[in-house]
């Protein structure tokens, strides 16, 4: 009998961009780390800062992916408000404005990045299943 030359496995497509992509947001967080000092990582800046690189690594992420069947979106309006509480806690920190100010700025950044980021995660869940 002779052989049967079955299908070989296809081989998996090349990740080159995606690879590339979060290397340079490692880049970017490590810089963050290493040029920070010790005390900065208690300013909530450093956490707004953290927020928004993990943001945009998901972000990312979405649009190098082709396999994904429909398109997910993350909030636009959430993002935006993000960063404007973003940029009100820079302003707050720079022009030596109000703690409090900036605490409540800091920490509406982080959670709208926060929730932007689990929203986007749970659709990609809800399209797996």
């Amino acid at each position: 009998m002779p052989d049967v030359v079955s299908n070989p496995p296809a081989s998996p497509r090349p990740r080159r961009w995606s690879i590339v992509a979060a290397g340079l947001l490692l880049l970017a967080l490590a810089l963050v780390v290493i040029y920070t000092s010790r005390s900065a990582f208690f300013s909530p800046l450093a956490l707004v800062v953290v927020a928004a690189i993990g943001l945009a690594a998901l972000l990312l992420q979405l649009r190098l992916r082709k396999d994904l069947p429909t398109r997910v979106r993350a909030p636009l309006w959430l993002n935006v408000l993000g960063l404007l509480f973003a940029i009100a806690a820079v302003f707050a920190d720079v022009l030596h404005l109000s703690a409090n100010l900036l605490l409540v700025a800091a920490l509406g950044a982080v959670l709208c990045f926060g929730i932007s980021g689990t929203s986007v995660l749970h659709a990609l869940r809800r399209k797996k299943n």
